[in-house]
This record gives structure tokens, sequence and C-alpha cells, in this order.
């Protein structure tokens, strides 16, 4: 009986060192929640109170399941302010999700281009690639967005950086689609407009084409 009583004590106590334990990831887990919610509901008080805590990592905490942070969220919603506040609290850009999708990236796929540059601006890597291989600058060329390859071009992408899938660039992929020469001749430019044609200069670039 003895003997008995003396190994539930044992169990208990391991019970209870284990819960005690747990504790601190518990609360840790839940602050991150709230933060999260938080910043979906637009709660710039109760974000505020999670950051300002000395110490606090939590503006680059990650979301159960998918790996999303804070900035996926903004961006997912195109919200420029928000981008901004958590940009400017130290709010890392380049932490991907688990489909290896970095904020920039997303902002690219959405067409999100003022958050794009406010992305690049707090040093977001223009050639961080996806799961695919893929660069945001591919994407854009893939998404026919010629706003977007102008400021990945811009900011130093590298066209002839090639996917992990097909093994084409960037550039290579706006030759291969007959829609996309007016990308291709940003690609080619490396960004910068088109010249303007000198007074008096006559354009034969439609002559002999099907109508």
């Amino acid at each position: 009986m003895l003997l008995i009583r003396t190994k539930s004590r044992i169990f208990l106590l391991g019970l209870l060192a284990g819960v005690l334990a747990a504790q601190p990831a518990l609360a840790q887990f839940s602050d991150s929640y709230n933060f999260l919610k938080a910043v979906e509901d637009r709660d710039g008080k109760e974000a505020e109170k999670f950051i300002s805590e000395p110490g606090s990592v939590i503006i680059n905490t990650r979301r159960d399941g998918t790996g999303e942070t804070a900035l996926h969220i903004v961006v997912n919603r195109r919200d420029e302010t928000w981008l901004s506040y958590l940009l400017q609290k130290g709010a890392n850009p380049n932490l991907a999700d688990k489909k290896g999708v970095t904020p920039l990236m997303l902002a690219t796929q959405l067409g999100f281009v003022e958050g794009a540059a406010r992305l690049i601006k707090s040093k977001a890597v223009v050639d961080g690639t996806n799961r695919s291989g893929e660069t945001p600058l591919i994407r854009a060329v893939q998404l026919r967005q010629p706003e977007m390859v102008r400021l990945l071009i811009k900011a130093g992408a590298n066209p002839d950086k090639r996917d992990a899938v097909a093994g084409l660039s960037a550039r290579e992929y706006a030759a291969q689609d007959g829609r996309n020469s007016a990308i291709l001749g940003i690609i080619e430019r490396g960004g910068q407009p088109e010249e303007p044609k000198k007074s008096g200069e006559l354009d034969f670039s439609g002559i002999g084409e099907p109508k």
C-alpha cells in the first residue's frame, strides 16, 4: 500500500512539473495568437501592447499551420498603413511562409506595387525564391505586370535567374510570350522608360502586320 502511495505521489509530482514547464510555451502561443488577431482586426492599441514589451520579438511570430507573419496578413489585404507601421517597428520582410512565399512575393502575386515598393525600401530580398524557384520578377512577368517588372528591375532583380520547374528566366518567359513584348522591352532597357521618337521620325512598326 505504501509503495502504491509513493508511486502515485511521484506520478502527480511529475505531472505537475510537466504542466508548469509547459506554461511559458502556452503563454507564448497565446501572445502570438492574440498579436496576429490584433493585426487582423486592425487593432493598433492591442498590437502595440505586444510590440512595445521590452525584448519582444513577437512582431515576427508565425501563424501555426501556414507560417504566415503579420506582414503576410497586411500585404494580403493590401494595407499600406499597417505595412508601413509593422516595418517601422522592425518586422522582417524576408520571412517566408510554409510555401516559401515572402511578403514581397505575395505583393507581386497580388499586383500590390505600392506594397512591394515599401518592402523593397525596407531591404526585402528581390531575388528570393519560392518552393518552385520562382523569383518575384518571374511571377510578375508571368502575370503580365509591367509596373511591377519595372519596380523589381530597378531594385536590382536578376532577369536571368532561372526557376526550378521549367528552367526559364524572367527574360526568357517574356520572350516566349508574344503578348509580353512591352515587358520584354522593360527588361531589356533595365527598367528605364522607352525613349520618345524624334520629331519627324516615321513609324513603320505597323506596316506589313496582318489586320
